[in-house]
């Protein structure tokens, strides 16, 4: 077999098991192993599944919508889901104090929905074991994957988001595969040439180990959020 027909079946390879990670990960993520998602239940669960997912300290995000939701309709069971049980009493009394405030004027309202609002996203990424950095702005731009997400939660379909994964997974190995295979074929007194091989070689196998890692172990909650990453997955 020569080096092109190697690059072709390890290409190939590579492509089946990016499916596969893709669908795990999908599949961890919407904790089902089926591609549909009933949205039937009654409208309470149905407004939770919409914003099932991401951007969750944004002011157009879930959580504060939700707040919104609650604040005037006098109902805290609204957000009540975002925070974990021992941290429910304490947004009970945000609430309460919250609903009070913002009756004094509409300046009183601005600033005790603010303050709600800070509250709210503040203890729900603690639970979640990440940080508060402030709320963000409603309309910043988020990426293609999240958005993907949240509407595969309102439409019951999730192979639009499947195959964004699997075009980003696929083109991210393809890319990665090639820059370490074309590199390979160093002698070794060449220290340059395999200098070059090991800084391509690196974020190869970086790139499936976390693909694999992602696809295997449960996703839960919040990734943590670490100031200059080693290297951008896309």
């Amino acid at each position: 077999m020569n080096t092109s027909e190697i690059s072709k079946s390890l290409v190939k390879v590579l492509t089946v098991t990016a499916v596969i990670v893709v669908q795990r990960i999908v599949a961890q993520i919407l904790g089902t192993g089926d591609w549909s998602i009933d949205l039937t239940a009654g409208s309470g669960l149905g407004l939770l599944a919409v914003w099932g997912i991401g951007h969750c300290d944004g002011l157009d995000g879930p959580v504060v919508q939700l707040a919104i939701e609650a604040l005037d309709s006098g109902n805290v069971n609204y957000v009540l889901p975002w925070v974990q049980e021992k941290d429910e009493p304490e947004i009970r009394r945000a609430f309460e104090h919250a609903v009070s405030v913002r009756k004094l004027s509409p300046d009183a309202k601005t600033l005790a929905d603010r303050h709600f609002f800070e509250t709210l996203v503040r203890i729900h990424r603690a639970g979640e074991g990440a940080p508060f950095t402030g709320l963000k702005p409603a309309g910043r731009d988020l990426g293609p994957a999240i958005p993907a997400a949240d509407m595969a939660l309102k439409d019951g379909s999730i192979e639009k988001v499947i195959k964004l994964l699997t075009d980003a997974v696929v083109e991210g190995l393809h890319r990665r595969f090639h820059a370490a295979f074309s590199r390979r074929g160093f002698i070794p007194n060449d220290v340059k040439a395999g200098r070059e091989f090991v800084e391509a070689y690196v974020p190869y196998i970086h790139y499936v180990e976390r693909l694999w890692q992602d696809a295997t172990s449960a996703a839960q909650g919040h990734h943590p959020e670490h100031a200059g990453q080693a290297e951008h997955v896309d």
